[in-house]
């Protein structure tokens, strides 16, 4: 199972959703869904905004568990 880590990656690096937003461009509410896990495709093109701004590694931001 796949699992964003946004949460957990957003408190190691101090940073807010709304920060993370202003700084990717990414509107809040997208934002938001992946902060919560609620997002069923994962968007590439997010995902490597999120790394920019945080200046971190992919696995930092997604956790894969075997089932």
């Amino acid at each position: 199972m796949i699992r964003i880590t946004l949460d957990t990656a957003l408190k190691n690096y101090n940073v807010s959703r709304y920060e993370l937003s202003k700084r990717t461009g990414i509107r809040y509410h997208i934002i938001d869904n992946y902060y919560k896990n609620k997002v069923i495709r994962y968007d590439s093109f997010i995902l490597n905004k999120i790394c920019t701004a945080l200046d971190c590694k992919i696995e930092e931001v997604i956790e894969f568990e075997k089932e």
